[in-house]
């Protein structure tokens, strides 16, 4: 069965060869109990260590089945123990955190058996060692008798042709040594047990072969009996362990010992935290260097405006308003969005501040003053910790004040250019102040933009004019004019026949991006500086060189409907979302935030992607080897549990599942708990300041980034612990630190 022939062990250490044992012969047959005695130090446990593939030999040969073994890798020796070696240690080596049961369940999950299959043949196994009453109690809370009980039900459980025991009785009282013996004895009558003791005379009546060793060589082989000899000898081929025991372990050893659940637990908050706080700083950077740029195309430039229009450029009417409303993402709707790219300029004395117009609806309550009364009353929104003029001691005087207006983008009508301020509101934008006015006003201004946006041409007498506001041909509505007349300059008659323009027709080309309107009107009257008052009910010195139409006509000619429109959308995350949504209803949206520019972006980016990449970078090599030092001093103390795995025949692969689905467990949690905290706070369900700006920031594919940067290190730990853990043979790795 087992055949050694001139082995020998030597050990090197610091340059010295320490021999272990030398030369040794010994040939064992099924059926024997074997005692292997001699002093300390004499080399028998490792020999013991070297038959059960624990160690490594360095001469001579051993065969197993008449198969030599000196060519076997480690992988090799795993198979070897799998089948033919069933250990017993005099420290037990058993899982403390473990239950009875679980520890015998053990060897049937690493040889590829269900849990539930093998239920019976554990409890067999736990009532032949007599300790049903202590099935399920943790193994550390067990006496040094019982523990070697559990420790020899273990090895019946691998179902192995060899057992080996190295003083199996050594801390045990003289019952509990009795018993052990009795369960060794009967156990041989099937099986090669051997065992190693100091003390001969306590087993001397079990034996059939006693073998002594002295300084590492073997002095005496002696037959004591006669042993029955067990011609059929099964050698068990286990299958590999299966992915539901790998799993039920790795969870089990996560939780199996507090100090350690919270110990890595904690490392592994601390990973996911600073992952999250890198992210943090760097999406607060980028976001603050992308919105400090600029667009050329609009004043409005919020960047949760999306501007929307129809593929068609057709009017968007009331309808189309009600079906946009009805879309989850959208905060508010602005119709006639062209007030938002409105800005006016208010000025008196020193005094200068320029802001977009706003609804007055949109005000609650005020700071000071009173809401207003009149189309020609505004209130103020204005950053009072930052603006001298509406500091706290000059706002009665600010509201007793008549303030020029005017237009960035238009000329606006005399009505329209002085304004009173009777109200403030604090707002907290220290670059841009509001006008809150009321819908009249804002309906003006309005009509002031569309006019003046609209491109106006008109053929009269042959020739195509274009008309420029508050010059050359601007057309201008007048009551006293009747409908599809035109009343024009004098100057005109002498390109008119008999100098009379009368029912001549000027043909009027109105024309914007989204619509062009055509209409023709006949001259009825022409004006000098006498007549222009009576006929218009203007002064020469408004205008240079009018055409003035009927106001019916001149509506007719600026289109008033709705073509362009904004949607401000509640949540950026969900930005590309309602775009697409934007899409599939038939509109073109431009995303405010796709047309931010600044001509030092793109070199500040570069640099500041640099620095960000060699910072996280180095963030990422401080955390891992921060947390692989914190994890590394725990799994220290699980050198022996992945020890004793190793022992009991777990093959490297397996091993490291079991500590990568371990520390995947801490690493889970972690992460759930951090990224389950910035959920909530997305949701408003709860607020912490820390989360407050990753819980807004923070998107889907973040979430997934972060998750694999952990998974990675995880693994990064688990290979570089378990390289270390089976770079040596079992015994040098359980005998040295990690």
């Amino acid at each position: 069965m087992l055949e050694l022939k001139n082995v020998s062990k030597f050990y090197y250490k610091k340059g010295m060869i320490t021999t272990g044992f030398s030369r040794v012969n010994l040939k064992f047959d099924m059926g024997e109990f074997v005692a292997i005695t001699g002093e300390s130090g004499s080399g028998k446990s490792t020999l013991l260590n070297v038959i059960s593939g624990l160690d490594s030999y360095e001469e001579g040969e051993m065969y197993i089945n008449g198969e030599e073994t000196s060519y076997y890798t480690e992988k090799d020796y795993e198979n070897y123990r799998r089948k033919y070696i069933g250990n017993i240690f005099q420290t037990f080596n058993l899982v403390n955190s473990y239950t009875v049961y679980q520890n015998i369940e053990l060897i049937y999950l690493i040889n590829g058996y269900k849990a539930h299959e093998v239920k019976k043949e554990i409890n067999e196994l736990i009532k032949k060692v007599d300790l049903v009453k202590y099935k399920n109690r943790k193994v550390s809370k067990l006496s040094g008798g019982q523990k070697q009980r559990v420790a020899i039900a273990r090895a019946l459980a691998q179902n192995t042709p060899i057992i080996l025991a190295d003083e199996p009785t050594g801390n045990l009282d003289k019952k509990s040594s009795e018993n052990v013996l009795e369960l060794l004895h009967e156990v041989s009558k099937d099986k090669l047990v051997i065992v190693v003791t100091h003390n001969y005379d306590q087993i001397e009546q079990y034996v059939t072969r006693k073998i002594t060793m002295n300084d590492g060589k073997i002095i005496e082989d002696k037959r004591i009996k006669h042993h029955d000899e067990v011609n059929n000898t099964i050698v068990v081929n286990h299958k590999n362990m299966r992915g539901c025991s790998k799993a039920k372990l790795g969870i089990r050893n996560a939780f199996n010992i507090l100090s350690k659940f919270l110990i890595l637990t904690a490392v592994y908050l601390y990973v996911a935290i600073e992952l999250f706080s890198i992210y943090i700083l760097f999406s607060d950077s980028q976001t603050l260097l992308y919105e400090s740029g600029y667009n050329n195309y609009f004043n409005a430039d919020d960047l949760n405006r999306v501007v929307i229009y129809k593929n068609d450029r057709s009017e968007i009417n009331e309808t189309d308003f009600d079906e946009l409303s009805k879309l989850s993402n959208v905060k508010d709707i602005i119709k006639n969005d062209i007030i938002l790219e409105q800005e006016l300029s208010i000025h008196a004395n020193d005094y200068y501040i320029s802001g977009r117009i706003y609804n007055i609806n949109e005000l609650d309550k005020l700071d000071y003053g009173r809401m207003p009364e009149n189309d020609d009353e505004v209130v103020m929104g204005i950053d009072m910790g930052v603006d001298y003029y509406f500091n706290k001691s000059r706002i009665e005087e600010t509201l007793k004040q008549t303030f020029e207006v005017s237009n960035t983008y238009s000329s606006l009508t005399k009505k329209n250019r002085e304004i009173k301020i009777v109200g403030v509101k604090q707002i907290d934008d220290e670059w841009e102040g509001k006008i809150y006015a009321t819908e009249n006003f804002i309906n003006d201004i309005k009509d002031i933009y569309i006019e003046n946006v609209t491109s106006t041409k008109y053929t009269f007498l042959g020739n195509e004019y274009q008309s420029y506001k508050e010059s050359f041909g601007e057309l201008v509505p007048s009551k006293k004019v009747p409908k599809g007349k035109a009343i024009v300059l004098e100057d005109y008659m002498y390109s008119c026949k008999n100098f009379n323009c009368k029912g001549k027709a000027i043909n009027i080309t109105a024309k914007t991006p989204y619509s062009e309107i055509k209409k023709t009107v006949k001259v009825s009257k022409m004006y000098n500086k006498k007549n222009i008052t009576k006929l218009t009910g203007y002064k020469m010195d408004d205008f240079a060189s009018a055409i003035f139409i009927n106001p019916d006509d001149f509506e007719e000619l600026h289109d008033r409907k709705i073509y362009q429109s904004s949607i401000i959308i509640e949540d950026k995350e969900l930005a590309q979302t309602t775009l697409e949504e934007l899409k599939n209803m038939g509109y073109k949206p431009l995303y405010m935030r796709d047309t931010v520019y600044d001509s030092s972006y793109n070199t500040i980016a570069r640099i500041f992607n640099i620095v960000k990449v060699a910072i996280y970078a180095f963030e990422l090599l401080v955390m891992f080897f921060i947390s692989y030092f914190v994890i590394k001093l725990v799994l220290k103390s699980r050198n022996i549990y992945y020890s004793t795995l190793r022992i009991l025949g777990c093959t490297l692969k397996d091993t490291k599942k079991l500590l990568n689905i371990e520390l995947f467990t801490f690493a889970n949690i972690g992460y759930i708990l951090v990224a389950g905290f910035l959920i909530l706070q997305k949701m408003g369900i709860i607020h912490i300041t820390f989360f407050s700006e990753a819980g807004i920031q923070a998107k889907l594919y973040h979430f997934v980034v972060i998750y694999i940067v952990i998974s990675l290190m995880t693994l990064l730990t688990t290979e570089r612990y378990s390289r270390k853990l089976f770079v040596d043979s079992v015994m040098n790795t359980y005998r040295e630190e990690v």
